[in-house]
């Protein structure tokens, strides 16, 4: 059945994949960016099968608009940055929360079927407890990772009040194809690659053994078309990632591979471990498993070599 999908942020990283495979199962899509960090580029190929709406998710005229018509919302619009969060907590909670408050309130209105949001592992703060599990109770240590537990609390409150069906997905590390390197706040991988790529040496902070759930942006998209589908309960809250931990160390070394050629030469620079910076994270991905059929398919060497020929295409174009 052919369904008329609004994604938030379409022209972002993860959103610009979402709206591509909708496409290609057949769905109707509208995109709903204001551009200040999704760039135009990332929808070219589909530009012509897309009804892109540029404006603000925070101004409610503009979300109407864009909610209009259209069955499901997938919300991937954020400033994802824990430091511009802390820099500019007020410019930070408009884009995170507010636009949640006004894509939930058009939703109702417009009698959508089901609403998809962006959450993030940011919320379990810097609980050493191992795995993370979506029952563990929230530490949000920075305004960024508070803003996207309020949405979470936002989306639960819509469901028991109105019956709106929302599902939030606590994204982990995310990473693959179109991941903007020369970002400050992008993933590290995308930086491993762009900097080996330019022969410099990669950064690792700390002794580099910290690890993270690298999960591939193809598999996040996965999950939000199950999550817009599957039965599963209203305001439910579940991990995106691989359940697999990998440190930073072998990271780099798997980018290195990668890349190849002189790089297999280059070490990494050291320098101190960051104040405050979480040391192990790994995901409990039972409830995916369980409520949405979820699953990561993408192994991480698999992943990067993806991410390695994008980059490469996108330096020589």
């Amino acid at each position: 059945m052919t369904r008329h999908a609004l994604v938030v942020g379409g022209a972002g990283f993860i959103g610009s994949h979402l709206v591509a495979a909708l496409l290609e199962r057949g769905d109707r899509v509208r995109v709903l960016d204001d551009f200040s960090s999704g760039k135009r580029k990332n929808l070219d190929a589909v530009v012509d099968r897309v009804d892109v709406l540029v404006g603000d998710a925070a101004d409610p005229s503009v979300v109407a608009r864009a909610v209009a018509g259209v069955d499901v919302v997938f919300h991937e619009a954020a400033i994802a940055s824990v430091q511009r969060s802390v820099d500019h907590p007020l410019a930070s909670h408009r884009a995170n929360l507010d636009s949640t408050v006004q894509l939930l309130t058009a939703a109702v209105s417009a009698r959508v079927s089901r609403f998809v949001f962006a959450a993030s592992s940011a919320a379990y703060g810097n609980d050493p407890e191992l795995p993370k599990r979506e029952t563990m109770l929230p530490d949000p240590p920075s305004p960024y990772a508070a803003q996207k537990l309020a949405s979470e609390h936002y989306l639960a409150a819509f469901a028991q009040s109105f019956g709106l069906h929302t599902v939030a997905l606590r994204y982990f590390n995310v990473y693959g194809p179109r991941q903007d390197p020369s970002s400050p706040y992008s993933g590290v991988i995308s930086r491993f690659i762009a900097t080996l790529l330019e022969g410099q040496r990669p950064v690792i902070f700390g002794d580099g053994e910290q690890t993270r759930d690298f999960v591939f942006v193809e598999d996040v998209v996965r999950a939000n078309l199950l999550a817009a589908e599957r039965d599963v309960r209203k305001g439910a809250v579940v991990n995106v990632a691989t359940g697999r931990q990998v440190s930073v160390n072998r990271l780099f070394e798997t980018v290195r591979a990668a890349v190849g050629g002189d790089s297999l030469r280059i070490e990494p620079e050291r320098k101190p471990a960051r104040a405050g910076e979480v040391r192990h994270s790994v995901a409990d991905v039972g409830r995916a498993r369980e409520w949405l059929g979820f699953e990561s398919r993408i192994a991480l060497e698999d992943g990067i070599l993806k991410t390695v020929e994008s980059v490469r295409k996108e330096v020589a174009s």
